[in-house]
């Protein structure tokens, strides 16, 4: 599952990507300035709002000897901004049926399950109750925090601004390597006044 986010998104995650991915914290306030910053490279499902899957375990790839860490938590709150993106990235070796099948029932605590496959409704819901889409377009528009589609299947479920996703990023004979995010986007600032 590859997860794209645009426009505002880019200029955060340029400056996210300054900040090393290993439990920094930064914090500064000043007469109704507030900013908020953290990384963290060791994110649960449960920190995703989600429960494990059963026997799951958290997924590491192999790349040049190493180990990389299985998920992310970042965030950022700058005065009225506030960005928040959680993935925990787990492996297992049942289906994706199985593992989409598990999900539908906790995801729904968060409004209605959208399912999606490569950016497109698959059944007859195609947009929320709470207006979320699979491609994170609204009324044939496009947002202006950008698009956050994925290239394959997934379950959807919350706002269009705050919402959760259960991933399949990669399918094998013997495993499938699903993904578990939460991303809280901003919202317009002629939303915030409504």
């Amino acid at each position: 599952m590859s997860l794209r986010i645009q426009p505002a998104s880019v200029v955060l995650a340029t400056v996210l990507s300054a900040v090393s991915v290993s439990g920094v914290v930064c914090r500064a306030q000043d007469s109704g300035f507030k900013l908020d910053l953290h990384a963290d490279s060791h994110t649960t499902a449960a920190a995703v709002g989600l429960p494990a899957y059963p026997g799951a375990t958290l997924y590491k790839e192999k790349d040049k000897g190493k180990d990389d860490d299985s998920g992310a938590d970042i965030g950022m709150i700058l005065g009225s901004f506030n960005f928040q993106l959680k993935v925990a990235s787990y492996v297992t070796s049942d289906s994706p049926e199985q593992v989409l099948s598990f999900y539908r029932k906790p995801l729904s605590r968060f409004g209605d399950v959208l399912e999606c496959n490569h950016g497109k409704p698959v059944g007859a819901l195609t947009v929320t109750r709470s207006g979320l889409t699979c491609s994170g377009q609204q009324g044939g528009k496009g947002q202006i925090n950008g698009d956050y589609s994925s290239d394959g299947h997934e379950l959807r479920a919350g706002t269009p601004h705050q919402f959760r996703i259960v991933g399949i990023c990669e399918t094998h004979e013997k495993s499938t390597r699903f993904g578990l995010v939460y991303l809280e986007l901003p919202k317009d600032s002629d939303e915030k006044s409504k």
